[in-house]
């Protein structure tokens, strides 16, 4: 069974819409924290994506993997970047890991023919 990467985040971000509809002033916050946390510094963008990834994956969260693997395509990381964040990500997190790892290669493969 395939899932597609491209259908998760455009259902997710449908129902992202309908709850900062309803907490209006917590979906402000958090959205001005993202874009705090994710500006450039000392650290890229890029960068900061790679860890959001490593993060999605060991949270083992469709949804994360799908919106930062987007992300880390429109910022042009490449396949071998992103395979080596996930190569990280199956030391630390064994098993599981390694299975959404899997799953983030084909969201890339997926993205990728999109851009």
């Amino acid at each position: 069974m395939s899932k597609s990467f491209n259908d998760i985040t455009k259902h997710v971000a449908g129902n992202m819409a309908k709850l900062r509809k309803s907490i209006p002033e917590t979906s402000k916050a958090f959205s001005e924290l993202a874009t705090s946390a994710y500006a450039e510094g000392v650290l890229d963008k890029k960068t900061k994506e790679l860890i959001a990834l490593a993060l999605g994956v060991g949270s083992r969260c469709d949804a994360c993997i799908g919106f930062h693997i987007k992300s880390l395509v429109q910022l042009g990381a490449t396949e071998q970047e992103v395979a080596e964040t996930l190569g990280v990500c199956v030391a630390m997190g064994g098993g599981p890991s390694m299975m959404y790892a899997a799953e983030a290669i084909a969201a890339f493969k997926e993205f990728s023919k999109e851009a």
